[in-house]
């Protein structure tokens, strides 16, 4: 082989085998991040909590019509903070997890109010009810993690949770305001 076909071949050869870093992968992560919710019995606040959720993420705000963002909550992680309130929600008559175990929310559009506030539409499925919701949500960066936060309000009923006579919303309040804060990696400039 002469100098003149050794060169270019070893070129490709030196950069097969150089890996080009990969584009950054958006992930969830668990353990910076929570979800909970409160309630009215009575007139007295109750606080709640998911313990386990994930989320599949692809968000580009410079790039809004393409961002997506599929959301799954494990209905069994519920918990109250008390046994016996715990032991009557997977039931039939509030989430009946044997039936639905999976909350989602599955996005479809995004749309930028600016200064780091963004506006997420799509469908949440709880129960097997749909609803069209739309998400307020914040979002910051600090260093490699960017977080999303907010309060979405929703009707228990509409979502059948809290059936019977536990649907008398003097006993339980309809209104259910929803907490998030969830930590993600790999999300670009903001």
């Amino acid at each position: 082989m002469n100098v003149r076909h050794f060169i270019p071949a070893l070129l490709v050869a030196t950069l097969g085998t150089v890996a080009l870093p990969a584009a950054a992968q958006q992930k969830l992560l668990p353990a910076q991040s929570s979800i909970s919710f409160e309630i009215r019995q009575m007139g007295v606040p109750v606080q709640g909590h998911f313990k386990r959720f994930d989320a599949q993420i692809n968000f580009d705000a410079a790039k809004l019509a393409a961002s997506k963002v599929h959301f799954t909550v494990d209905i069994a992680s519920t918990t109250l903070g008390a046994p016996e309130m715990d032991a009557e929600l997977p039931k039939p008559t509030w989430f009946n997890t044997a039936k639905f175990p999976q909350a989602q929310f599955t996005s479809s559009a995004f749309k930028a109010l600016g200064g780091g506030k963004y506006e997420v539409t799509g469908k949440l499925a709880i129960k097997g009810q749909s609803q069209d919701v739309t998400v307020p949500l914040t979002m910051t960066q600090a260093g490699a993690a960017t977080t999303a936060s907010g309060v979405l309000p929703i009707k228990r009923l509409a979502f059948r949770i809290g059936e019977g006579d536990w649907a008398d919303t003097s006993m339980v309040a309809d209104d259910v305001q929803v907490r998030f804060k969830l930590a993600l990696s790999g999300v670009g400039k903001l």
